[in-house]
């Protein structure tokens, strides 16, 4: 179907790539340097290349660029085991068709390079971006879950397209706007916020557009409103869901005419803006229900973003807790770190506030632990529950029956979608995996034993679920 070259010095992941592609159809080249992938490409010709990031003789970034730049028809597919937000917007700043992060599905591979082929689409390839450390950006993780909001974040920078964040509250829907500001072009302008949920509704206009002199009693000078004050720059909405109709009805005329009049005014003021709106409600619901313009909603959703609850970003607690441990200690709080039976309490934790309540904790946890090192014990007193195990044995008959109706709670269509099955056997792999690892010591090979399956299988499990053995590991 297509010829493919494969750069990557792992010799594992060459074969098994290859293998795939082969499979599927495809002529495929292996190189295992920039300098084999260079004499590849001066003998043939190839449809779709494919990189690693990180190679023995330079970057496969930088590669991806000046082949884009020479070759702009060449799509170039970028795969890294260095999956974080730096990686997938580089990725996209040096022309990538497709950025993967390893490790990656076959089938996923596969579709894309299919796609590719099928496409024959390149980028021209922009300036280079500088590799900044992900600590100074305000998205971490590296869950599969925030893999997908990289990939959309990353397409999204270099242009002025309006996003749409959803999520529950506490998720860091602001951060996703703040990292759309500050990697995008309008990163030199101002980054402003507005909570419509926290406006008066009678001064939400004015709190946008601003206002004239004696527009409204009290207003005895002019005032510059939010659009105003982020010129040049991003406007975040926050909770657009509970802007009023009339204030909806002149931000969709903004969207529509690129300016607006201050409350008051009559003289017309370009929006030079960047929008980025969130919200934790069903945008569409309040639309069926005549309480949000659909006019407005779809003027929106241009780009949406999912904002994945905590509990679903698998390995990304213990990340987050560290982080925000470091970041208590530069604030002046004592520095204490975690041990395995912290992480695996909190990681057991549901999170109904998400990644703010466990900020709150983690801040919590650093005044009030008595000892430097933290464990699960004292993780369950701030927690408010004990972090012992149960004297008595579980009522699993309950416990399943407790599951299916907070799964009904959060999405009743999942009880009769034919999704059932997997949401439940979801919510059970994950601890049964960590308790078998925890009491084999972190052993994958005795833990894949036990649990009768192999350890390729339980490789994949691990890597699909988040789970770092490592950590699980008993002290």
């Amino acid at each position: 179907m297509g010829s493919v070259l494969v750069i990557d010095d792992d010799a594992a992941i060459r074969t098994v790539v290859g293998q795939a592609l082969r499979r599927a159809g495809h002529a495929v080249t292996s190189a295992a340097t920039l300098a084999d992938a260079d004499r590849a490409l001066g003998r043939a010709m190839f449809d779709v290349v494919l990189t690693d990031v990180v190679l023995p003789d330079g970057d496969g970034l930088d590669r991806a660029r000046e082949l884009t730049a020479r070759l702009p028809d060449l799509p170039v597919i970028v795969f890294s085991a260095r999956n974080t937000l730096t990686t997938a917007v580089r990725a996209a700043e040096a022309g990538a068709y497709e950025y993967l992060p390893k490790p990656f599905d076959l089938d996923i591979l596969a579709r894309a390079v299919d796609a590719a082929i099928a496409r024959g689409a390149g980028r021209a390839a922009p300036e280079p971006a500088d590799d900044a450390d992900d600590t100074g950006l305000p998205l971490i993780g590296r869950s599969t879950a925030m893999q997908a909001v990289y990939r959309v974040i990353a397409r999204v920078v270099a242009t002025d397209l309006t996003v749409l964040v959803s999520g529950e509250s506490g998720t860091g829907k602001e951060l996703v706007a703040r990292a759309i500001h500050e990697l995008g072009r309008r990163a030199g302008g101002p980054f402003v916020a507005l909570n419509m949920a926290a406006i008066p509704r009678e001064l939400i206009e004015a709190e946008l557009f601003g206002h004239e002199r004696g527009a409204f009693t009290g207003a005895v000078g002019r005032g510059a409103g939010r659009f105003e004050q982020a010129a040049g720059g991003t406007l975040f909405l926050d909770e657009i869901g509970d802007m009023p109709l009339d204030a909806q009805t002149r931000l969709l005329r903004v969207l529509q005419q690129g300016e607006f009049t201050a409350v008051g005014g009559a003289r017309p003021i370009r929006a030079d803006v960047r929008i980025v709106a969130a919200t934790n409600g069903d945008l569409p619901a309040l639309v069926a229900a005549g309480r949000f313009r659909e006019d407005l909603y779809y003027r929106l959703n241009v780009v949406p973003v999912a904002m994945p609850p905590l509990r679903d970003r698998g390995g990304d607690v213990a990340i987050l807790a560290r982080h925000f441990l470091d970041a208590a200690a530069a604030a002046g709080l004592p520095r204490r770190r975690l041990n395995s039976g912290a992480v695996a309490a909190l990681e057991a934790h549901r999170w109904p506030g998400n990644v703010r309540e466990l900020e709150n904790l983690v801040r919590r946890l650093a005044v009030l632990a008595r000892d430097e090192v933290i464990d699960a014990a004292a993780v369950g007193a701030v927690l408010g529950a004990s972090a012992e195990p149960l004297a008595e044995p579980v009522d699993i008959d309950r416990a399943v029956r407790a599951l299916i109706h907070r799964i009904g709670g959060e999405r009743p269509a999942a009880l009769d979608d034919g999704t059932l099955w997997d949401r439940v056997m979801g919510e059970v792999e994950r601890p049964l995996i960590r308790a078998t690892l925890a009491r084999h010591g972190g052993n994958q090979l005795r833990a894949a034993r036990a649990l009768g399956i192999n350890r390729n299988t339980l490789r994949k499990r691990l890597d699909a679920l988040g789970i770092d053995p490592v950590v699980v590991r008993e002290d």
